[in-house]
């Protein structure tokens, strides 16, 4: 280390998933590295595109500090793969699918070498004639966008990308393709595409069609010739039932982003990498990095003087690491180099607003956030032009498609989500707020802790509200909300993601956009469960008045379960309570249950259906199970099994045995992995595991953490693990 430099020191959480995902490994899987060399690794593996410059000492000093102090973190791929064999740098890209077997097959073995890298892929389907319409060249019909698009969840099935990230697609369908309702519809089932995030590109025409309630046309894309017209009030009607089921299909506004686009000469933008806030153009790519902007408030004020170095540097950072990529195939290396593009970010946007004590969902939050974006933005303008007058512009640039001075990068900041390299920072991640202030965290060996966030430990601490009976009752209730410990301005500057309004997400979202995002911004508006299909309405029509580029919404429970309402067989039906005797009571249940219901499948392949019934306060209370097919004789024993279990849990959950003890003899009582017993036992723990929102779903890698829902996507806050990188 450099003589002087404070040693940084990483959260537990920071070591774990950068042992498990970054730091390099020999061939028995010991570590070769510390947090100190890997900075060094990518400093240098950078730095060395300047290495002829008078200034090249100072420069790889500058990157090696400003990622090692955690003030910026380029991308995962950079972080992974600078200074190796592999070298592939960037995160998204965007590869076309043109109308032909040739072209489409092209591009699945395109995107299988950008996985192999570790890079995300974005398709566009709307090229792909519809399915039904004529193929001339065998006499034959075409089969459609989303048969072939079933061939690229299948190819990505089977990269694992470069044995730390797995393959993530978005899939892309205009509105007014005319397979636009089967593609609308295509993820209801959440066992398919499991691969890709789905996306409707809307136009500026239909939403006025929306808004006027009209038909508006189908378009076949190999003739350029109306099919028929659809109302678009029904077809806006069922993304947004589909999108209050699920959260899928999201929503991009693809006018708006092509009002934007600063290179049109090119072409059109088409669709965006998998987390939707990237805009690209085809065989385009782009290498994103985040500024930590919680290190940034000093003296309870930004500091934008210190923030300004560091904006130009990572610009610096960030053109350089186009030159030292080695891209996936040629088409990409020079549609990059061509038009240089780089997406700066941030993260760490609430952890600033929380030293500044200002709440995030209020209107100074959203203009201090805007105007710290508007400063990055203006900052990484005048370091991009510094960097073109010694190197050249970008050489896709054309004073008459550009109104502004020639300058290095076509484009030059986003909000990316930053879920994994926002661990390794310890801040919340993108310009989303925090998920939770106190969570609970179960490990293997079955020990319990809480999470406490670290401002909120500070500022507790304090202010003299700190107790473990408080950690405990904001654990139990996912909220600071209506603790009268808390002081109410705390309250207020605490709350999380599911205390926001979704009106104030959405703003949120538009202003900075507005302010200082050449690209999109992924980001997450999060809905209470309570919310209905009118709500995602308002969400969508919201988003696109303020001129965002696209949108993802997530009710809150609607991932993963179907929720439903169960009535009561009995008015007798009654829970347990104990009275000053001691002696089991029973109380009557309600006529109607919420209930959630599960799709699982037994070891022989049969699906079944667990449903789970709880209380006003979530407690399970009922559990259920149903075959589709209950008149099969073959599978008549096994249904009659599951149904007499059923009640056995359903009678001690109800009579308030603990669920610890009810879950032990559920794992006692299994014998194949997939039996009854062990999926009971499985939902049970997810239920203990989660938050009070309800069932909750477990991480497919460190089976401790919880799934949670932001910046577009499923991640997991313990390992690092993400569902689109």
């Amino acid at each position: 280390m450099t003589k002087n430099m404070p040693e940084q020191v990483l959260t537990d959480t920071a070591e774990t998933v950068l042992a498990r995902r970054y730091y390099l490994k020999d061939s028995q899987g010991n570590l070769l590295e510390n947090w100190e060399s890997l900075c060094r690794r990518v400093a240098e593996a950078v730095a060395v595109v300047d290495s002829e410059m008078e200034d090249y000492a100072t420069l790889k000093e500058g990157f090696f500090s400003m990622i090692y102090h955690l003030d910026f973190l380029p991308n995962s791929p950079c972080l992974m793969n600078a200074g190796t064999d592999l070298g592939q740098l960037s995160a998204c890209f965007v590869l076309p699918i043109e109308d032909s077997m040739d072209g489409i097959f092209t591009s699945i073995r395109n995107g299988a070498l950008v996985h192999k890298t570790g890079g995300g892929t974005g398709y566009s389907f709307s090229r792909l004639r519809p399915m039904n319409s004529a193929v001339q060249s065998t006499q034959g019909v075409a089969s459609g966008p989303l048969s072939f698009a079933a061939v690229f969840d299948a190819a990505t099935e089977t990269i694992k990308q470069g044995g730390k990230r797995r393959g993530a697609n978005m899939g892309v369908l205009r509105v007014d393709h005319p397979d636009i309702m089967a593609f609308i519809s295509a993820k209801e089932d959440q066992t398919k595409f499991t691969n890709f995030n789905f996306s409707v590109a809307i136009t500026d025409a239909f939403m006025d069609a929306v808004k006027a309630d009209q038909e508006y046309e189908l378009i076949d894309p190999s003739n350029g010739k109306c099919v028929c017209s659809l109302r678009a009030q029904e077809v806006f009607d069922k993304i947004i039932d589909l999108a209050w089921h699920n959260g899928e299909p999201g929503v991009l506004f693809i006018d708006a982003a092509n009002r934007a686009n600063s290179t049109p000469q090119l072409g059109e933008f088409e669709a965006t990498n998998p987390c939707g806030e990237q805009w690209l153009l085809p065989y385009e790519s782009c290498n994103l990095g985040s500024i930590n902007l919680g290190q940034y408030v000093k003296d309870g004020v930004v500091d934008y003087k210190r923030l300004g170095r560091t904006v130009h540097l990572a610009v610096r950072f960030l053109d350089n690491v186009i030159d030292c990529n080695r891209f996936p195939i040629p088409e990409i290396a020079e549609m990059t180099q061509k038009t240089r593009k780089i997406g700066l970010g941030i993260m760490g946007m609430h952890d600033m607003l929380i030293e500044l004590e200002i709440p995030y969902g209020c209107a100074r939050g959203r203009e201090t956030s805007a105007s710290v974006m508007q400063f990055i933005r203006d900052e990484a303008e005048v370091a991009s032009r510094a960097i073109a007058e010694r190197k050249g512009p970008f050489p896709a640039y054309d004073p008459k498609h550009n109104q502004y001075p020639a300058r290095r990068n076509a484009a030059l900041t986003s909000i990316q989500p930053t879920g994994t390299v926002s661990m390794i920072a310890d801040c919340a991640s993108g310009c989303e707020p925090y998920f939770s202030v106190v969570m609970e965290k179960n490990v293997m060996d079955g020990d319990r802790f809480l999470m406490v966030n670290k401002h909120f430990e500070i500022v507790a601490r304090k202010e003299g509200f700190f107790s473990d009976e408080l950690l405990e009752k904001v654990a139990a209730s996912g909220t600071v909300v209506g603790h009268d410990e808390i002081p109410v301005k705390w309250q207020e500057i605490f709350r999380t993601s599911q205390d926001i309004s979704p009106e104030d997400h959405i703003r949120m979202q538009g202003e900075l956009q507005a302010s200082g995002v050449d690209s999109s911004i992924s980001k997450t508006i999060n809905l209470p469960s309570t919310a209905t299909p009118d709500d995602v309405r308002r969400s969508y029509m919201l988003a696109f008045q303020l001129g965002c580029k696209g949108l993802t919404v997530y009710r809150d429970g609607s991932r993963d379960a179907q929720v439903l309402n169960t009535v009561g067989s009995t008015d007798e039906d009654s829970i347990a309570t104990v009275s000053t005797q001691g002696v089991v009571q029973k109380k009557k249940l309600p006529a109607v249950l919420s209930a959630k219901r599960y799709r699982l499948k037994d070891a022989n392949g049969n699906t079944i259906y667990l449903i789970v019934c709880f209380d006003d306060d979530e407690s399970p209370m009922e559990v259920f199970a149903k075959f589709p097919f209950d008149n099969r004789v073959d599978l008549k024993d096994k249904s009659t099994m599951w149904t007499t279990t059923c009640r056995l849990v359903s009678l001690a959950l109800r009579y308030q045995i603990p669920m610890e003890e009810v879950i032990k003899q559920l794992d006692r009582s299994s014998g194949h992995m997939l039996d009854l017993p062990a999926q009971l036992g499985k939902l049970l723990k997810s239920f203990m595991a989660g938050t009070h929102k309800g069932f909750s779903s477990k991480c497919p890698e460190c089976a401790t953490g919880t799934l949670v829902f932001e910046e577009g996507c499923e991640i997991c806050r313990d390992c690092g693990y993400s569902k689109c990188s």
